[in-house]
């Protein structure tokens, strides 16, 4: 199952992140994909405040992984870009099938990793402030979070 939304601006990229978090349980994995600057980390910051997290969210990609606790669920942020080419074996496994639902930006560097049943967002720049926006399912869980996502 997929589904394409057009967000016209930060705010909605972010709306659209917070319906996300209402559907959300522990072990989702959700994998994130778009050009540097398309939104991801913006999107994962709507996810957050759908969870009750009142920390900023930044881009983990000089940390790797940033978890937010203190939410309904725990959030697992795994930027990946960095680990092209590297030895994933550095315990991200644990967070990947871990209590929280799990984001992925980059995540083709760590496949080995990635469990069969996921869900991909890709995130394209359509220039200015729009963004397109895809889920993608693989899993008849993941199909209920795109019939319900936006809306």
């Amino acid at each position: 199952m997929e589904k394409t939304i057009i967000s016209h601006g930060k705010d909605e990229t972010i709306a659209l992140g917070v319906s996300l978090a209402k559907l959300l349980r522990p072990e989702d994995v959700i994998l994130l994909t778009g050009d540097l600057g398309a939104g991801k980390t913006t999107f994962v910051g709507g996810v957050a405040q759908g969870l009750h997290i009142h920390e900023s969210v930044l881009s983990p990609t000089f940390n790797i992984m940033k978890c937010y606790f203190d939410g309904t669920l725990p959030l697992y942020h795994i930027d990946a870009y960095r680990l092209e080419g590297q030895n994933i074996e550095i315990g991200l496994d644990e967070y990947i099938e871990g209590d929280g639902a799990c984001f992925i930006e980059w995540p083709a560097y760590i496949a080995p990793l990635i469990p069969d049943e996921h869900l991909d967002i890709e995130i394209k720049n359509l220039g200015g402030n729009d963004r397109s926006i895809t889920f993608k399912s693989n899993h008849p869980r993941y199909d209920l979070i795109v019939e319900e996502v936006g809306q």
